[in-house]
């Protein structure tokens, strides 16, 4: 085969699907624009740089829609979770990863396969003619995102931002936190003790839900909309449809047992996961914010 396939974006989806391709013998593009023009959320210039959460969800293929997913692009040999299981990390039930290192892996990996090359720039409108695939995701810049608007209808596009906030594991008190996992779910010691529990009483619950009402929030960049998805909320939103709505989701205290209280049931807990190999980084689990930065330091 002679044409050349266009993948713009150098994501996990541009990514993936430039590796399927160029595996069956296709010659592959990637355009990518980063790191000559920049987003408001990524970090590096990286293949598959994840810009939020560092996990891919529940692995469970025999129980979960999601982990089946994973189970499937096993089979097809796809990259990120080929990718995604040399540098995962402990997470329960949960696929998670070092991030900078599974970007660097898969942009290393694409780089080196002879069947790809990559193009840094721009793309600023749909290509009339040739073999394309568009795999900008949420962050498509502004003039392609107009190009796509025109051709699929404004109504079509939506996005929004939120800070998923880390912490260094030093800053933890471990004399109040815990490590387990929410139903002591995984198949070995690490798994089961792989998320870092932080319990709250009824009192520190209020007086944090109060805090984050009243904390300062980021406006909206250009291009973002106000279109939230309800499976990705930041914690605010929650917060703003009911004072309790946070104890029965990101902050429920089920399956959890407090060693330094077992006979005291925790109101609400704040649970983090393991960011990088060496454990020095944890991000907050379902965390993710509008708070300026210095409102997350203060609630």
């Amino acid at each position: 085969m002679t044409d050349i396939l266009h993948i713009v974006g150098g994501g996990m989806a541009g990514s993936e699907a430039a590796w399927q391709a160029a595996n069956m013998g296709v010659k592959v593009v990637i355009h990518e624009m980063r790191p000559e023009v920049e987003t408001f959320a990524h970090q590096t210039g990286l293949m598959g740089e994840m810009v939020c959460s560092n996990s891919f969800r529940s692995d469970d293929d025999e129980q979960n829609a999601v982990g089946l997913l994973h189970w499937e692009m096993r089979q097809a040999n796809g990259l990120i979770m080929q990718t995604a299981d040399k540098h995962r990390l402990p997470a329960g039930g949960a696929l998670a990863v070092d991030r900078d290192h599974f970007a660097q892996a898969v942009t290393d990996a694409i780089n080196a396969h002879p069947n790809i090359s990559v193009e840094y720039g721009e793309i600023k409108e749909l290509p009339s003619d040739g073999h394309w695939i568009i795999a900008t995701g949420p962050l498509t810049s502004g003039d392609l995102g107009k190009s796509i608007a025109t051709h699929t209808g404004a109504d079509a596009l939506a996005f929004f931002d939120a800070i998923a906030p880390i912490v260094y594991f030093d800053s933890i008190d471990m004399s109040k936190a815990w490590m387990q996992s929410r139903y002591d779910k995984g198949e070995t010691e690490e798994e089961r003790t792989a998320y870092l529990n932080c319990p709250m009483d009824k009192e520190q619950y209020e007086g944090f839900i109060d805090a984050l009402m009243e904390a300062d929030k980021a406006e909206f960049h250009e291009g973002e909309t106000a279109g939230y998805f309800d499976g990705c909320l930041p914690i605010e939103v929650i917060a703003e449809r009911g004072r309790e709505s946070l104890r029965w989701g990101p902050m429920k205290p089920v399956g959890l047992t407090n060693p330094h209280q077992p006979d005291v049931k925790a109101h609400a807990v704040v649970q983090l996961r393991r960011d990088n190999k060496l454990g020095t980084l944890y991000n907050i689990v379902g965390f993710q914010t509008k708070m300026k930065y210095g409102a997350q330091a203060t609630v």
